[in-house]
């Protein structure tokens, strides 16, 4: 295994081994979750807190989280062909969802997390020209608003500039805060975070990354500080195809388990 993470890294802008490929787990021992990630067309929060317009959202009201209403057995319950047509005016990618296999583990002072997918292609935006594929990790924290239910939701707003009469605000909270990690496949690794804005440097989780193609697959590892909670939060995200701003596929809120029951159970090592 460390040898295959060594070629990763070769791959990758013919990088030499890093401290990642050295510190990471045998990940044929560590067992896979399937999480799915959809194309989310024009769904900000104001949306998803209308009544009018999101049904959900008096679930949300009681406490109800987004995966517990759209999420079944493993399988996403969502009207796909609504979010490409009647709720996104730029339509949406020929692939409106695909799996993504998340693996986790830690040891004493490290969270790794694994994902690993089949990137499509059919993208309704290639405005990225440097990266074919972005794989991107979100971790709020319990000041964010309803962090527990919606997962990213939270930092996604309908004046966000890529948004339909949008203005020039990227993702950005009303309170609390986000860790951010992402992988790009130019090579490039952000330790970031979402406020008042989204910050793709700065972060304080010491986040090291690494990915490669193998086929028609992709295959990134993070490494990033242990958080302090046996209860992780986190959402994920896929831009496929040299997609750009919300042109994303994304899944809804999930939780890693430290020790502790979440949908994706972390491995101690």
């Amino acid at each position: 295994m460390r040898y295959a993470l060594h070629a990763a890294a070769v791959l990758v802008g013919g990088l030499s081994l890093s401290p990642l490929a050295f510190a990471a787990p045998d990940w044929t021992s560590v067992p896979a979750t399937t999480i799915h990630v959809f194309h989310p067309g024009v769904t900000p929060w104001e949306w998803i807190e209308s009544k009018g317009k999101h049904g959900g959202s008096r679930g949300l009201s009681r406490g109800e989280s987004c995966a517990g209403c759209h999420v079944e057995n493993g399988e996403i319950n969502v009207d796909l062909e609504r979010m490409a047509g009647e709720l996104d005016p730029k339509g949406g990618p020929a692939v409106r969802a695909f799996p993504v296999q998340v693996q986790a583990a830690y040891d004493a002072g490290q969270l790794y997390v694994r994902m690993s997918f089949k990137a499509p292609a059919g993208g309704i935006d290639k405005s990225d020209k440097d990266n074919a594929v972005k794989a991107t990790v979100l971790f709020p924290n319990a000041e964010v608003p309803m962090a527990e239910q919606v997962g990213c939701w939270a930092t996604c707003h309908q004046d966000a500039r890529t948004m339909p009469d949008g203005k020039d605000k990227t993702k950005y909270t009303s309170a609390g805060a986000y860790e951010l990690m992402q992988w790009a496949s130019s090579g490039k690794v952000a330790d970031g975070s979402i406020t008042d804005q989204r910050r793709m440097e700065g972060g304080q989780a010491g986040v090291k990354a690494e990915g490669a193609k193998q086929g028609d697959t992709w295959t990134v590892t993070f490494s990033r500080k242990l958080p302090a909670s046996p209860t992780v939060h986190f959402g994920i995200a896929v831009h496929a195809d040299h997609a750009a701003g919300r042109f994303h596929h994304v899944s809804f809120g999930h939780t890693i388990g430290l020790g502790a029951e979440g949908d994706v159970k972390a491995k101690k090592f």
